[in-house]
């Protein structure tokens, strides 16, 4: 005879019991070197980390990371978009699923990444807390969609987002309405194709201001803004800082020192 259910949980809930706090089941996640794994508390204070999420912020040891939230670690506009998030799940009790949002990657630039968080419980049922894991954009793809339409406008993004690429082209080039080509991004990603297409712009730039040489004007010009007051106010908007200063903030955790500002008399 096969044990009831209820003798089976009771038997998972001694076994659990058993398990010493100093054995973090989260340290398996080490090992995943594509996922970084965190856990908040209900101050959206950081509780644990894996070791590819302190790696994303050039941090070794997770006692380096525990007690700070979103604001110590990211622009204030990233930051936002996360706590926005959290306090959602804290309302409703309900996970957020494959959330399309900017990260840090290795390099510490804003990337592409999906994020899901779920709610944390204690005991007795009540919610304590958030964990979550961020995978990259690219390595997930395969298992996010399967769409061909959906594919195949995401490469024509990425080949064309320079030039300023609208919805209507991107529709012609996949041959399907506005509407169904919206849907779909909503569905996959949770977002519009215009604010995809802008996250990668974002994203690019974010990478050329990291050259010394990087002007913010020709970078405008390059990713297809009308001037630079256009892209600056589209940047801060998503990074949470101006270009100027995001160089500068990059500048210094990388320890090179910022050129100096010419006047425009030493500019003659």
């Amino acid at each position: 005879m096969s044990p009831s259910t209820s003798s089976v949980l009771a038997n998972r809930k001694r076994f659990l019991d058993r398990i010493s706090h100093e054995t973090p089941f989260y340290r398996l996640f080490d090992f995943l070197p594509e996922i970084s794994f965190f856990v908040k508390d209900h101050e959206f204070r950081l509780m644990c980390a894996s070791q590819r999420f302190l790696e994303r912020f050039g941090f070794h040891d997770e006692t380096q990371v525990i007690g700070k939230d979103d604001f110590q670690l990211f622009p204030p506009r990233l930051a936002e978009s996360f706590r926005k998030d959290d306090q959602e799940i804290f309302r409703t009790g309900e996970p957020k699923l494959n959330i399309v949002e900017l990260f840090f990657n290795e390099q510490g630039v804003p990337d592409w990444f999906i994020t899901t968080k779920l709610p944390l419980r204690d005991m007795h049922g009540t919610l304590i807390g958030i964990m979550g894991m961020a995978h990259s954009y690219e390595g997930r793809r395969e298992v996010l969609h399967r769409d061909m339409q959906l594919d195949r406008a995401i490469g024509y993004i990425r080949e064309h987002f320079r030039s300023g690429v609208s919805v209507k082209e991107l529709a012609h080039a996949v041959h399907i309405s506005q509407r169904q080509l919206h849907r779909k991004f909503m569905e996959a990603f949770g977002t519009s194709p215009q604010t995809f297409i802008m996250k990668l712009r974002i994203q690019a730039s974010c990478e050329a201001l990291q050259r010394d040489d990087a002007q913010i004007g020709e970078l405008a010009r390059l990713f297809g803004f009308c001037s630079q007051s256009a892209f600056t106010e589209v940047f801060q908007r998503y990074v949470g800082v101006t270009p100027l200063k995001y160089q500068k903030s990059f500048q210094l955790r990388s320890g090179r020192r910022a050129p100096a500002v010419r006047t425009p008399a030493q500019r003659k």
